[in-house]
């Protein structure tokens, strides 16, 4: 008999821990559901005009908001106004608005997720049905860019060339299209800014 009731207590006792850890996580921002929309950049990314961004606060729903990044470099938030943007990366922007909320909020805890890109562009010119810019995906290729924009008739794919603008100076990056394709030459990962010329 006392073996029963030993085994009931032990069995009651953690039945109570595991609903005392469950009752504290509901509390726990770290513990939610992530109902949240994943990221489409890297931790390291630096924010840019165009880019479409989810700005959440913990228990705030009036202040949690999906809204792009203006022309400008700014956003703006209830309460904030105008918040500038561009050339953070998503945690420094949080730590930047969770700063200017202690004023209203206690303890305001932001989250910022990239959820578009669409400030980092190339752009594919000269003899291709499709000129212009095309939105640069992570590890995009100089094949994948040409395969998106598509050759005229007239095209000469033996002289296509990528300019590059790094640290003031311009590169210009020369692709044998055949020779790319036949895996001879290396194929160029494209970087925002660069374009390509399709003569």
């Amino acid at each position: 008999m006392k073996a029963k009731i030993t085994a009931v207590a032990v069995l009651l006792a953690a039945t109570a821990g595991v609903w005392a850890q469950n009752a504290g996580k509901k509390d726990d921002p770290a513990t939610q559901p992530a109902g949240q929309p994943a990221s489409v950049a890297s931790p390291t990314y630096v924010i840019g005009a165009d880019d479409m961004l989810l700005v959440s606060v913990w228990k705030e729903p009036d202040l949690t908001t999906t809204l792009p990044v203006r022309p400008d470099g700014n956003i703006s938030l209830p309460l904030l106004n105008d918040v500038h943007a561009a050339g953070l990366t998503p945690m420094q922007l949080a730590a930047s608005i969770s700063e200017k909320l202690r004023r209203y909020v206690a303890d305001p805890r932001v989250t910022v997720v990239v959820t578009q890109i669409n400030s980092q562009k190339v752009y594919v010119t000269g003899e291709v049905l499709h000129t212009g810019a095309i939105q640069l995906l992570p590890d995009m290729t100089v094949l994948q860019a040409l395969a998106d924009a598509g050759f005229t008739q007239f095209a000469n794919t033996k002289s296509i060339y990528v300019l590059r603008t790094e640290n003031g100076k311009e590169q210009r990056i020369p692709v044998n299209y055949k020779k790319l394709i036949k895996g001879q030459i290396t194929n160029i990962t494209l970087k925002a800014g660069d374009i390509i010329v399709v003569p």
